[in-house]
């Protein structure tokens, strides 16, 4: 790599202390995991799968009143449910504490794979 591309990548790194280093790490995986799965459970109702949400909506009347829009915003919904959990998962990897590298930088020697 060149020197250019080494410093970007450290300059999207943010340096915090361990306990808001454990504190990014635990609560952003943890609504990551919520927004994935609540998309999911959007794009099930959207198919009209026998999932809760699709339970739910039923029970409420809102899968039957909606039709087709119903079913487009919810793959809608859906896919953006799971695009924010990817996208709080990418930025909660981005904190690192002080002492914290890549093991291929501390290592000092030449890595042997092709």
């Amino acid at each position: 790599m060149s020197d250019d591309s080494e410093g970007a990548s450290e300059s999207r790194e943010i340096v915090v202390p361990l306990r808001a280093y454990k504190a990014v790490t635990v609560f952003s995986t943890l609504l990551a995991i919520v927004c994935v799965i609540l998309g999911f459970g959007f794009l099930d109702a959207a198919t009209g799968g026998a999932g809760p949400l699709s339970v739910l909506f039923e029970t409420i009347g809102l899968a039957d009143a909606g039709g087709s829009l119903f079913t487009l915003v919810s793959a809608l919904v859906g896919i953006g449910f799971i695009a924010l959990g990817a996208g709080i998962y990418v930025l909660g990897t981005r904190f690192r504490t002080e002492g914290m590298g890549k093991a291929q930088d501390d290592s000092g020697g030449d890595s042997d794979n092709e």
